[in-house]
């Protein structure tokens, strides 16, 4: 079939290696170069890249609206276009020029809009998956075809999102395999059910020792780079890179205590024990090797809070 694939992050370029070996894509569209990281300098989003190297057309229009965009999109005479966290809405024209499927990260109608995984598990939830939907105007709204599940306990967000996006290319194969050969079959979403995943906002994954233990580890495994979980420990900033919730451990909520090389943080409910972190304007270290170059930490005296 001939494709239009539209995608920026990671997750996208993923599904777009596994579409690019199974199909004719005729163009890829993007969102342009922006500032990514901590570097001043525009660089390409993963989609661009990966299909620069893969020789394939590249387009990054600043918006879909645009009627000289749209005129150009329909004179390559797609079969299907193939929508994952592209990061920009597509217009009726657009959506008009042929069949629009989306990879969406979640098991809908939970969770639509613009980060599904992160708040999948925010919320603790047992399953994640994804759903190839048809796209319509609304917020995810569209009807979908297929749906593909995975057990998300204790997944961070990294490897949950590489899961989902290998889940997600096969699902779109496979449902690009049904359209050709007419035998798509649509289910329309509960709107009764519906949950919404609004973008992480900056310092909401920040942990607090107010909150239970195992609220902060969900917040762990949510963050990135883009979000991390921050807090200070002993009057320094950190970022929580890896930990485990204690539930059943007592300890005062903004203790801080070093025992047998395990570093507790106290929280509402048990404890939070710190497996890696990073200081601001530090490397990434083990507990125990930050624990030890902090007096305050190693003689029980330190405390820490949002």
């Amino acid at each position: 079939m001939r494709v239009v694939f539209m995608g920026t992050p990671s997750f996208s370029a993923t599904i777009l290696e596994e579409l690019a070996c199974a199909h004719e894509v005729v163009e890829v569209y993007t969102r342009p170069d922006a500032v990514r990281g901590r570097g001043r300098a525009l660089s390409p989003s993963p989609v661009k890249e990966l299909a620069s190297s893969l020789g394939l057309p590249v387009s990054t229009p600043k918006t879909l609206r645009d009627a000289e965009v749209q005129r150009a999109l329909a004179d390559l005479r797609p079969d299907a276009i193939c929508v994952a966290a592209y990061g920009a809405i597509l217009p009726r024209e657009v959506l008009d020029i042929a069949p629009c499927l989306n990879v969406h990260a979640s098991i809908l109608p939970r969770w639509r809009g613009a980060a599904p995984i992160q708040h999948a598990i925010l919320a603790g939830d047992a399953e994640a998956g994804v759903c190839i939907m048809r796209m319509e105007e609304g917020l995810d709204t569209g009807d979908f075809c297929i749906v593909r599940r995975v057990d998300a306990t204790g997944k961070d967000a990294a490897s949950l999102t590489d899961e989902l996006a290998n889940l997600g290319a096969r699902a779109l194969l496979s449902a690009l395999d049904q359209l050709a050969s007419g035998g798509l079959r649509w289910v329309a979403q509960d709107e009764a059910q519906a949950t919404y995943a609004h973008k992480i906002e900056k310092g909401q994954l920040d942990l607090d020792p107010a909150e239970p233990a195992e609220v902060a580890i969900r917040r762990v495994l949510a963050s990135d780079d883009a979000h991390p979980a921050r807090c200070t420990i002993a009057g320094k900033r950190v970022r929580i890179v890896k930990a485990a919730a204690q539930p059943s451990m007592a300890a005062e909520p903004g203790s801080v205590s070093f025992e047998g090389k395990r570093l507790l943080l106290g929280c509402a409910q048990g404890a939070l024990e710190v497996l890696e972190l990073k200081p601001d304007g530090k490397r990434q270290m083990a507990a125990a090797d930050f624990a030890a170059g902090s007096l305050e930490v190693r003689s029980g005296q330190a405390a820490w809070s949002a």
